[in-house]
């Protein structure tokens, strides 16, 4: 642990001579440096997860799985992903988190090819798929929160919605190209099985993550610099300012176990993710059992949904900022409307309805979930980023993902019965379809009254910044 401890050290470099003007220019170079990896690095994550979706067809035909277990293997990977972020997030804080995250990718990479050999030396190795997928999720684990803490040091409040914003398309490119990669991948060089949808994106990601190791700084000041708010002469956060001198444990309590916004926030991560998985995991074997699409047109359905996410990621960050901050007003518009186009999909039969609702889907669903997690960093220091971030995550994955593949998966199962909910018969993709409904009224509600929190807290922050000029003066 105390070899661990020292690589992820986060080291201060001597201070620089550089005034605050001179930081300030060249903080664009040394940022995107950074920046660059944080993109490439978690874009390369969904190139070790997404290729899972995409092969399910094929693990049902080659390997002989069903939709529940597929639903099981996912609900693993959930469940080490949320569970995992949260402890690993808490040992991660104050620690290289750039440096953390191009290291789990790598380590995610290995997983993979594993994966494929297992899948190239048995039919149907249902208990070693179980446990390789858990082991992936909790190595891609403190992924995000990682970004996000180190965007945290780099960015000051007033641009950090559109900077992770901006990052968190990534994951749309990943996701993209993921199914695209392993279907190519598997076609071209392992005659059509399924273990190169695993192998091939896992050869695209090993490299990435080392380049990543070594590529920009976790820290403004592991060059010596200081702090992003005083480069771009920003007032410190009151809750910055509160929790200077605390410990990681009473940071956890009072910023994330006795906050209320904390814990709406993950409700709504749950409703969230619920509607982004649950269309995300099953589009492709809906549209190709169910709607009778060919391969490529099914895998191609979350290239729409992915495109739609992009052009949301890169607009919603931004958008909140427009707000002042408001990041959970504007979480709330994106998850109240997205329940039109989840409804469009639910009746399209053809394919440029089914592209186009799932474009909007995408773009109206990935906005919440992206400023949900700017939301819930805003009310916690900096020094608790990764573990306060992680919070919900764990909830979205361990509640919102597995609702969206065990539940949707036993749902829509031919095989099985359906599901019994206070008398009613949820049974066949029509039901699934309710459920994501549902859960959209559901965040909705969890981040109309936090919209009331984050605007008390807004507030709080603009007091301070005016006892601040006044003593400046």
């Amino acid at each position: 642990m105390s070899v661990l401890s020292n690589y992820l050290k986060l080291k201060q470099a001597p201070p620089t001579r550089l005034t605050l003007k001179e930081q300030r220019k060249k903080w664009p170079i040394e940022f995107l440096k950074t920046y660059a990896v944080l993109i490439v690095a978690y874009g390369a994550f969904y190139l070790l997860r997404t290729n899972f979706k995409a092969a399910q067809p094929e693990l049902i035909s080659q390997a002989g799985f069903t939709t529940t277990e597929l639903g099981v293997i996912g609900f693993a990977f959930s469940l080490t992903y949320g569970f995992g972020g949260l402890f690993l997030g808490f040992y991660f804080d104050g620690r290289n988190t750039k440096k953390a995250l191009a290291t789990l990718v790598t380590m995610a990479g290995v997983v993979s090819v594993i994966i494929g050999i297992v899948l190239m030396s048995a039919h149907h190795p249902y208990g070693f798929l179980i446990l390789l997928w858990a082991i992936n999720g909790l190595f891609q684990a403190p992924g995000g929160p990682s970004c996000n803490s180190t965007m945290n040091r780099w960015t000051p409040r007033r641009l950090r919605g559109r900077f992770i914003g901006w990052w968190n398309a990534s994951h749309n490119l990943g996701a993209m190209i993921a199914g695209i990669l392993a279907v190519w991948g598997a076609n071209t060089f392992f005659g059509g099985s399924v273990a190169g949808m695993f192998i091939v994106p896992a050869i695209v990601a090993i490299p990435i993550g080392i380049w990543g190791i070594f590529c920009g700084k976790d820290d403004p000041k592991e060059l010596g610099w200081n702090t992003a708010e005083e480069i771009f002469d920003e007032p410190a956060a009151t809750n910055d300012v509160s929790a200077a001198t605390m410990g990681k444990g009473e940071i956890l309590l009072k910023y994330v176990v006795k906050n209320p916004a904390v814990w709406l926030l993950c409700i709504a991560n749950v409703a969230a993710y619920c509607v982004r998985i649950g269309i995300d995991n099953w589009n492709v074997l809906y549209t190709s059992s169910e709607l009778g699409f060919s391969q490529y047109t099914a895998v191609n359905t979350t290239f729409a949904l992915e495109m739609g996410g992009l052009a949301g990621s890169l607009l919603w960050g931004y958008f909140s900022d427009l707000l002042g901050g408001r990041r959970a007003m504007a979480a709330s518009i994106g998850i109240g409307l997205v329940i039109i186009p989840i409804w469009v999909y639910s009746i399209a039969t053809t394919v440029p309805v089914v592209y186009i609702s799932l474009f909007f889907i995408g773009f109206l669903i990935f906005g919440p979930v992206t400023l949900i997690g700017i939301c819930v960093i805003g009310f916690a220091p900096k020094n608790a980023t990764v573990v306060t971030n992680a919070v919900p995550r764990a909830f979205g994955y361990v509640f919102g993902d597995s609702m969206a593949k065990v539940l949707l998966g036993r749902i829509a199962d031919p095989e099985k019965d359906g599901l019994n909910v206070f008398g009613f018969i949820l049974h066949g993709w029509g039901s699934t379809f309710t459920v994501l409904i549902f859960s959209s009224v559901v965040g909705l509600a969890c981040l109309i009254v936090v919209a009331f929190l984050e605007e008390k807290m807004l507030r709080a922050d603009k007091k301070l910044r005016d006892i601040q000029a006044q003593e400046n003066k």
